[in-house]
């Protein structure tokens, strides 16, 4: 297939350009500039710099592929803006054409809940209450093949925003890494290179519609990976904070989504499309793996 495919050069679509071109697929990565337009050539994608507010240029270049794939994100207050241009282009583009167009989002969506699955009802916190709108959309375009891929926290290869967080969390004065709040929460976590897996399989088997709520089912809690995590970075260990410490490291917005409990087995995925994650953990990964010092 020839695939569009936002956010080529960020931590997921990184990844997802590199499988997708693995196994036999073309892909054509919208880019903003020369700069990231030479990344992407040299991992084997053709690049075509494109504002992606740009709602009638964004359609031609979809409406040229077979399908395409949104993982862009600014990842601040121009989010909700950019995620809704880009899947106005994409219904102009694929309305009517029965093409897959996939578009990444977050667990967060679901609020506080340990067995999220795609029944779960939406109980967004503020942070990121736009979404589920923007997603409706996607998934009532008229005979476009819409799939929201509701991702975990992605970990991997050394990278990811919310791994780095932990990382670089405040210490207290014995060197000890402090928790965000008690620690007892849990986080659902997935590996960038499953996330790619899955969405490779979603663009190539034509039932996959709706959503999908993909995570490796091992949903440690922030007091193991802070645990985890202090061996990576050489602390002492690692001791618990409080909610008042989170908000007042992160503001409340930040704060809020990251001390949900959530966990899920995505059993959606893993019946529907044989998806089985098979990269470590984030407790592996911090303790052994790719955030070693």
């Amino acid at each position: 297939m020839n695939v569009a495919l936002t956010g080529a050069t960020g931590f997921v679509g990184s990844h997802v350009l590199t499988d997708l071109h693995k196994h036999g697929h073309d892909v054509t990565a919208l880019v903003r500039n020369d700069a990231q337009a030479d990344i992407v050539a040299t991992r084997g994608a053709t690049p075509t710099v494109a504002d992606l507010y740009d709602r009638p240029a964004v359609a031609r270049i979809f409406g040229d592929a077979d399908g395409a794939i949104h993982t862009a994100s600014p990842g601040d207050g121009t989010s909700a803006d950019l995620d809704s241009a880009v899947v106005d282009a994409a219904i102009d583009a694929f309305a009517g054409t029965g093409k897959p167009y996939l578009h990444i989002s977050g667990i967060w969506i679901y609020g506080a809940n340990t067995s999220v699955t795609e029944e779960s009802p939406f109980h967004a916190p503020a942070l990121v209450a736009w979404k589920e709108p923007i997603e409706r959309r996607v998934l009532g375009a008229r005979d476009m093949r819409g799939v929201v891929v509701v991702s975990s926290l992605a970990y991997g290869d050394g990278g990811g925003g919310i791994p780095g967080l932990v990382l670089g969390s405040p210490r207290d004065d014995q060197g000890n890494l402090i928790m965000l709040g008690t620690g007892q929460q849990h986080w659902s976590t997935v590996h960038v290179a499953d996330i790619a897996d899955f969405f490779r399989r979603v663009l190539e088997h034509d039932t996959a519609r709706g959503y999908y709520v993909i995570g490796n089912g091992s949903n440690p809690t922030v007091a193991e990976l802070t645990e985890a995590a202090a061996v990576a970075a050489g602390a002492a260990g690692a001791v618990q904070g409080s909610d008042e410490e989170a908000r007042k490291r992160l503001g409340d917005y930040l704060a809020e989504v990251l001390l949900l409990d959530q966990g899920t087995i995505a059993a959606k995925a893993r019946a529907e499309l044989d998806w089985s994650p098979s990269h470590p953990g984030l407790v592996e990964e911090f303790r052994d793996g790719s955030y070693r010092n």
